[in-house]
C-alpha cells in the first residue's frame, strides 16, 4: 500500500509542475483521508462506534 501512496504522490507532483496547478498538491491528502475512511468502514461496528472507539484510545 506504501508503494500506491508514493506513486499517487509522484504522479501528483509531476503533474503539478506540467499543468502548473498547485491544487494537485492535494491529491494525496485525499487520498490518505479516503483510505483511513475505507478502513473505518470496514470494522464491523457502526461507524460512529468505531470513532468513539479510535478517538477514546489513550
Amino acid at each position: 500500500m506504501l508503494y500506491v501512496f508514493l506513486i499517487i504522490l509522484l504522479l501528483s507532483i509531476i503533474f503539478t509542475f506540467r499543468l502548473k496547478k498547485p491544487l494537485l498538491l492535494s491529491v494525496p491528502f485525499v487520498s490518505i483521508f479516503i483510505y483511513l475512511i475505507v478502513q473505518i468502514a470496514m470494522v464491523p461496528l457502526g461507524f460512529f462506534e468505531t470513532i468513539r472507539f479510535i478517538m477514546g484510545l489513550r
